[in-house]
């Protein structure tokens, strides 16, 4: 998918706007293994991502803990920094090389003076982020591991051939060794 249908996909916008705000975009390249932010910084930059996979995860007791994997195709941004100017609360890490397309904090805050819309776009564009957080939420509360495997092999299947199966087993909440029974189980 491209940032032009994404960004028509979240937003809704106008044909006539689409262009506007596409042009505030720059690509940029993440190798495997940087940061794209870390926790504590103010850096607040929204992107999409045409190719590669960025995990967002966070260290408690000298554990890693990742919270998503996000894959081509998607936004990833720390939501707090880029509108709150809040420090981040959590770690995004290159799991391969990337090649992004970025708006700074302060070309995402220049759209509402270029697009008289914006507000009401930028609240849909929250509430579908807000939505998605909600479903993700509900279905780890709900759903049990064998189901989340499921769900997110069906969701993501490519991410099993991309990512190391640690950081998708503490996606999902479970140990490796759980991830690995419950991957053995549906192949049988």
């Amino acid at each position: 998918m491209t940032l032009e249908n994404q960004i028509q996909a979240y937003l809704g916008i106008p044909d006539a706007h689409l262009k506007t705000i596409e042009d505030l975009f720059e690509h940029t390249l993440l190798p495997k293994g940087e940061n794209y932010t870390t926790t504590g910084s103010f850096h607040a930059n929204l992107s999409f991502i045409k190719s590669g996979y960025l995990r967002v995860y966070e260290t408690k007791d000298d554990k890693e803990i990742t919270q998503w994997i996000s894959s081509p195709g998607e936004f990833i941004t720390d939501l707090g920094t880029l509108v709150f100017d809040a420090p981040a609360r959590r770690n995004i890490q290159a799991i391969t090389d990337c090649e992004l397309y970025t708006i700074s904090r302060e070309n995402y805050r220049r759209i509402g003076g270029l697009i008289p819309e914006w507000p009401e776009l930028e609240k849909r564009f929250l509430a579908k982020c807000f939505m998605i957080l909600e479903d993700r939420v509900f279905n780890f509360i709900s759903m049990s591991s064998e189901e989340r495997y499921e769900q997110l092999f069906a969701y993501k299947r490519e991410l099993f051939n991309q990512v190391p199966l640690q950081y998708i087993a503490s996606m999902l909440g479970m140990t490796p060794e759980t991830l690995s029974r419950i991957r053995k189980k549906s192949i049988s």
